[in-house]
């Protein structure tokens, strides 16, 4: 698994249950180190067991936690700039669903040797979609479905999201838009403004 995965979970822990947290995480998830590095990479079997650990120190179920790190990963200050790659993807809410099926590659563009997990939306009328997630990493529907709650948010629209199941690495998100501008959202500018 890329770094950049078991380095969001770290700053996740960090950033919103404080460094003490992540220390235990690290010592019940037998890392024999405290910092990931962004750019190496390491075994597929180390990012379970890492999710697994911070679900029982934090004593929250793992699909809870998946999906807050999900939340943070476009919310947090800190990590400012994935929203804004996300934001790229349109300028409505209905816009960025859209743009889904490309994230994996616009994630490579950023970092060329990370690959992001198969997405895929289905649109079954209006307001009605599905988003199937394809990974290997159990639960990463629950990820997926924090972005999204964020995203909606950030676009000001009111959204219902549900996760549908799973089987064979495949997770299903069930997403009903009621309106897409429920609320002022977040202000976006693609770039600086000169003076």
């Amino acid at each position: 698994m890329h770094g950049l995965i078991n380095r969001a979970i770290q700053c996740f822990v960090s950033d919103s249950y404080g460094t003490d947290n992540w220390v235990e995480v690290a010592r019940v998830a037998n890392l024999r180190f405290v910092e990931f590095e962004s750019m190496l990479v390491y075994d597929d079997d180390l990012t379970p067991n890492l999710l697994d650990s911070v679900s029982y120190v934090l004593n929250r179920p793992r699909d809870d936690v998946m999906e807050d790190i999900g939340t943070y990963l476009v919310s947090h200050p800190n990590v400012e700039r994935l929203r804004r790659l996300l934001r790229f993807g349109g300028v409505t809410f209905v816009e960025f669903l859209h743009s889904l099926d490309d994230l994996p590659d616009r994630a490579r563009l950023a970092v060329s040797d990370l690959t992001l997990p198969r997405i895929e939306l289905r649109e079954h009328g209006p307001g009605h979609f599905s988003l199937i997630c394809e990974s290997p990493l159990v639960g990463y529907g629950h990820v997926v479905m924090g972005v999204l709650r964020a995203m909606a948010d950030d676009y000001g629209a009111l959204a219902v999201l549900e996760h549908a199941g799973s089987g064979k690495g495949v997770e299903t998100i069930s997403i009903t838009l009621i309106e897409t501008e429920f609320a002022e959202g977040r202000s976006f500018e693609l770039g600086a403004r000169a003076s």
